[in-house]
């Protein structure tokens, strides 16, 4: 699959193409289970978009989750106690599955240290 400048030059190249063949020509093309092709229109837009430094709903990092929605930094306790926090707070962090935690408590506010980072404080 192309992208970047080289998905732009591609498309400048094939000119005035049909929408399916420019697609098949820049590699966004797979093979289902049954044989058949599949032409996958969404990633090559999103792609080209990339390209032209368009970057529609993915702001990575800036306070998004995974589906786009801004996260607001709030939580409730659910019905059966517990209190969950999210995987898109957890992937800003930069954390991995089995990093362990420190629960600190104080008046008004519950506070995670990530085990043997005290620096964090």
């Amino acid at each position: 699959m192309l992208s970047g400048n080289d998905l732009l030059e591609r498309v400048k190249a094939l000119g005035d193409r049909p929408r399916p063949e420019l697609v098949r020509d820049c590699g966004y093309v797979t093979t289902r289970s049954d044989g058949q092709e599949r032409l996958n229109f969404t990633a090559f837009y999103e792609a080209l978009l990339d390209a032209k430094g368009m970057h529609i709903g993915r702001a990575a990092g800036q306070g998004t989750g995974r589906r786009g929605r801004k996260l607001s930094y709030f939580t409730k306790v659910q019905f059966n106690g517990n209190l969950m926090v999210g995987a898109a707070y957890i992937a800003q962090l930069g954390v991995k599955p089995g990093d362990q935690f420190e629960i600190r408590l104080g008046k008004q506010q519950i506070r995670l240290v990530l085990e043997g980072d005290e620096a964090l404080e």
